[in-house]
C-alpha cells in the first residue's frame, strides 16, 4: 500500500471512530506499528490530526476531512447513485452541481453519457466546485460556467459574493446537490456555512432539486443548513436506506430513489 493510500486509509478511520491507536491502525492496514507511528506523526505535522500517546484523535466534532484525503468509501454507491442522478437529467438542460465525491462522480457519469456526445450545448453545466469544472471542461459538448467566489481547500468549491453574483443572473433546470447529512425534519445540511448558502442558493435558481447522498448520510446533521427537507424534489440513495428513513422522506413530499 502507497504513502498516500495509507494516510488516505488512516484518515477515514479517524473521522469514523473519532480515535484511533498504533496498534489498532496497524492490524487495520497490515503495516508495521513503526510505519504507523511515522504516518501519525506527518499527519500531525500537517495539522490534519492530534498526535497522542499510542495514537491518535481527529481535530474535534465537527472535523471534516479535505475531499483530497477522501478514500472511495462507500464507492460503488455513490458510482449507483451518481448513474441513477445522471439519468434524471435531458439533453440540453442547465444542471447546478455542488462540490462532493458523490457529485464528482454524477459529473463524470454524465461525460460518458452516448445522448450527450454532442450538442451546442449537450449540456450546460453550472458549479462552484474547481475539480468538476476541471474534469467537465475537456468535454466541448458540454457549457460549463463557474460562479467565481473564494476556493476553500476542503472541498474545492468556491464560495463568497463574488459566486453570489453569477448565481443571480442564472436560471437552472435541476440544481444536484452533495450533502453532508440530509434530514426529513432538519434539511441537507453541511459542514461550512457559507459553503452551505451557495449551495442553497444554487437550489433557489433552480426548477427542481436533487440530493444526490448514499444512505450513511440520511438522518445526520450538521451545522449549516441548506435548504428543508420540502425544497428537495428527489432523493437518490442506496438500498441500505432503512424503510423508515424512506418512509419520512415520502412523508415530506420527495420522491425517493434507492438504487
Amino acid at each position: 500500500m502507497s504513502r498516500d493510500a495509507r494516510w488516505k486509509a488512516l484518515l477515514e478511520l479517524l473521522v469514523e471512530r473519532g480515535r484511533l491507536d498504533v496498534e489498532e491502525a496497524a492490524a487495520e492496514l497490515a503495516v508495521s506499528a513503526a510505519t504507523i507511528r511515522r504516518d501519525f506523526d506527518q499527519l500531525a505535522e500537517q495539522q490534519m490530526l492530534v498526535r497522542t500517546r499510542g495514537g491518535a484523535v481527529v481535530h474535534g466534532v465537527s472535523y471534516e476531512l479535505p475531499l483530497r484525503y477522501k478514500t472511495a468509501r462507500h464507492a460503488s454507491e455513490k458510482q449507483r447513485i451518481a448513474k441513477a442522478v445522471a439519468d434524471l437529467i435531458a439533453p440540453g438542460e442547465a444542471v447546478g452541481l455542488t462540490g462532493g465525491t458523490t457529485t464528482t462522480e454524477v459529473a463524470r457519469a454524465l461525460a460518458v453519457r452516448s445522448d450527450l456526445v454532442s450538442g451546442t450545448p449537450a449540456l450546460t453545466v453550472v458549479t462552484n466546485a474547481l475539480n468538476i469544472g476541471n474534469e467537465l471542461a475537456v468535454r466541448p459538448q458540454f457549457k460549463i460556467v463557474l460562479t467565481g467566489g473564494v476556493a476553500r481547500p476542503q472541498s474545492y468549491e468556491l464560495i463568497g459574493p463574488l459566486a453570489d453574483g453569477v448565481l443571480s443572473q442564472i436560471t437552472l433546470d435541476v440544481a444536484v446537490l452533495g450533502v453532508v447529512g440530509f434530514d426529513a425534519t432538519h434539511g441537507a445540511v453541511a459542514h461550512d456555512e457559507a459553503e452551505a448558502a451557495i449551495n442553497r442558493l444554487l437550489c433557489e435558481r433552480a426548477e427542481r432539486v436533487v440530493v444526490a447522498a448514499d444512505s450513511s448520510k440520511l438522518g445526520r446533521r450538521a451545522f449549516a443548513r441548506i435548504c428543508a427537507a420540502d425544497a428537495v424534489d428527489t432523493l437518490v440513495t442506496d438500498t441500505a436506506a432503512t424503510p423508515e428513513t424512506v418512509r419520512l422522506f415520502e412523508e415530506a413530499g420527495l420522491r425517493v430513489i434507492a438504487v
